[in-house]
């Protein structure tokens, strides 16, 4: 009886907005209405408050990644010309927006977004080069040196190839890396001459390893192996380009460099201080390169000098601000070589 009565009771309220043609509207509990008011009002301030003049420029960075992603997620290669139009098209878009306070920060968030996708198209022609498919003995190569390394057992160079020629050899590099014998590989800038044996890049040794063949891609080197026989420098069909010269210059100044820490400083520490200030690891011991891997300090070496100028000079700014902030001991001792002396122990 107690069922019939609610039953017949909700029917009597609902019979009048029946007969009316339309129900009654939910009615929200108070509270609940006043919260998504006030979360409603709250997001259109956050939203004016990034709007603001210059609120939207850190967002440029994140559309620019946004683009880059597009492009590595695509199944295939787009063309530069594509890419280069919908860069120019969203940027003429945003020229044209300039004076709409909506249209135009949309415009240039998608104008960010094309740039980072055409950037990885652009450079991915830029960088394109053949590379060796197959392994190939007795090839007559000749050209310019471009980087020479001395390692611990052997040297190796970087050769930009101005000639090749071999059998059953179908690709023209660009450049090659060739092991020397010790002590035999010669100055950056001259023209040689040379037999060799080239391999592909090496593929990665393990899932998830060091992709050897993707370092050597992005520095535009299509194989590596070693030379047969002895290095003939030669006369140089043209001269060496501004790039080259270049590159004489500075390992000319590396060199000097090396020469002059290493002759105060023998042994490990003279090649471990050229390594961090000149980049050149190449005659630190098997032993200590190990040590320093073991210990987990490797990186140290690979940053090399830069780096560790930039970290070294913003610890020193640190220490220095923090001092002066201490008048009593400011005022009565030299920050500067107090610092120093934190740094140098």
């Amino acid at each position: 009886m107690v069922e019939q009565g609610r039953s017949r009771g909700r029917a009597e309220a609902w019979r009048p907005w029946i007969a009316a043609g339309r129900r009654p509207a939910l009615a929200w509990p108070q509270g609940l209405t006043d919260f998504a008011r006030r979360t409603v009002q709250r997001v259109r301030e956050w939203a004016a408050i990034e709007a603001a003049p210059g609120r939207l420029v850190p967002w440029l960075a994140i559309g620019f990644g946004i683009g880059t992603i597009i492009y590595f997620a695509i199944d295939r290669e787009p063309a530069v010309s594509a890419a280069a139009l919908l860069l120019a098209a969203t940027v003429a878009a945003a020229i044209l927006c300039r004076r709409r306070p909506v249209a135009f920060p949309a415009c240039v968030g998608l104008a960010a977004v094309a740039a980072g996708f055409a950037t990885g198209a652009i450079k991915r022609e830029i960088i394109a080069h053949p590379v060796l498919s197959a392994p190939a003995w007795n090839v007559d190569i000749a050209g310019f040196v471009e980087v020479r390394e001395e390692r611990e057992r052997s040297d190796r160079v970087v050769v930009r190839v101005a000639r090749m020629s071999g059998a059953r050899l179908i690709e023209n590099l660009e450049r090659v890396r060739v092991s020397v014998r010790k002590g035999t590989a010669p100055t950056v800038g001259t023209f040689i001459e040379f037999k060799a044996r080239l391999s592909p890049p090496l593929e990665p040794l393990r899932p998830g390893g060091y992709d050897f063949a993707r370092d050597m891609y992005f520095q535009r080197i299509g194989a590596s192996g070693f030379v047969l026989g002895s290095i003939r420098p030669i006369e140089a069909p043209h001269a060496p380009s501004l790039r080259l010269r270049f590159a004489i210059f500075l390992d000319g100044v590396r060199e000097g460099i090396d020469k002059r820490i290493r002759a105060i400083l023998p042994g490990d520490k003279g090649a471990i201080a050229s390594a961090l200030i000149t980049g050149k690891r190449d005659t630190i011991s098997t032993p200590v390169n190990e040590a320093m891997y073991v210990s987990g300090l490797a990186h140290v070496l690979s940053i090399s000098g830069y780096h560790m100028a930039v970290v070294a000079g913003i610890v020193f700014f640190a220490l220095r601000a923090l001092f002066a902030l201490m008048p009593a001991f400011g005022n009565r001792h030299p920050i500067k070589k107090c610092v120093t002396a934190v740094e140098s122990s």
